[in-house]
């Protein structure tokens, strides 16, 4: 069967570049997202060999730590790479580590301010709205990322967990470059946001691409990934590459090794005979 060639970038937003295989960072934070890392200096080397790998594309959030995230990719990275583009998100805080939602446009005015300050940065390349408050008007939320991306702070706006009505609500609104919902070879339940964002051309940043780690228990996959020389999170990851061009993968890691494993995936092109075999057969 024919090697399936796969494009290795994507146009963010129709202007900006990137990798299609990123690094999501929050597990360079404490257990759960929440306070330091264990050792912080092992996460600083980590960062620095981020794009040594090839690797242009990290997404972070203001709520991983909180702020901690946000200052060991300032503190690691900075003056960045000529090519590295940073996307990090507001919406959730973290009292006492708990995901609160708050997204009254003067706590996003602070909460933009500070990420700039901690990612060393005069505009953040992708400003993603973690998630949406159902208690601020649609228009208020979206209506502040378009004020602050007029005012140079911000380049390209995205969203996280959302139906194609809301994109097509906040795109009434402002131009969306990215979404990012919960999507991995196992939960397709965004499937119908996938094919939408395809047809905009829109990028599609999964989170939870290798389903919290339970792809280790099946089949199809352990079959590939032993015929291929594979680990099973490289064979999850590549099938998303191949799945569909808009594509993002970020798969997040604290284990350095890991991180170069993961880095190694961008080389391998899964075949069209395991493609139909991975799509066509019980999970």
């Amino acid at each position: 069967m024919e090697q399936l060639g796969i494009s290795q970038t994507f146009s963010l937003g129709g202007t900006t570049g990137i990798n299609r295989l990123g690094f999501g960072a929050l597990r360079i934070t404490g257990k759960g997202g929440y306070g330091p890392p264990e050792n912080p200096k092992d996460a600083i080397n980590l960062l620095q060999e981020i794009p040594k790998l090839g690797i242009n594309f990290i997404d972070t959030a203001d709520s991983y730590g909180p702020f901690i995230s946000e200052e060991l990719i300032g503190e690691a990275l900075y003056p960045y790479a000529e090519d590295m583009v940073i996307a990090t998100k507001v919406g959730y805080e973290r009292p006492g580590g708990i995901w609160k939602i708050n997204n009254k446009p003067e706590r996003m005015r602070k909460a933009l301010e500070g990420s700039l300050k901690r990612l060393k940065l005069e505009q953040i390349d992708l400003y993603q709205l973690h998630r949406i408050d159902p208690k601020v008007p649609l228009e208020d939320q979206v209506g502040f990322m378009k004020e602050v991306q007029q005012e140079g702070l911000i380049k390209h706006i995205g969203l996280s967990e959302v139906s194609v009505k809301e994109i097509e609500d906040a795109q009434q609104i402002a131009p969306i470059a990215s979404v990012q919902n919960k999507y991995s070879y196992h939960d397709r339940q965004s499937e119908d946001v996938l094919n939408f964002t395809r047809e905009h051309d829109i990028a599609f940043i999964p989170w939870y691409p290798l389903d919290a780690g339970r792809v280790v228990g099946k089949v199809k996959m352990k079959v590939i990934a032993e015929k291929h020389g594979l680990s099973l999170h490289q064979v999850a990851i590549s099938w998303l590459l191949h799945h569909a061009p808009h594509i993002i993968a970020i798969p997040g890691t604290s284990n350095l090794n890991h991180l170069r494993d993961n880095a190694k995936i961008g080389e391998s092109s899964l075949t069209e005979e395991v493609m139909h075999f991975l799509d066509t057969t019980d999970a």
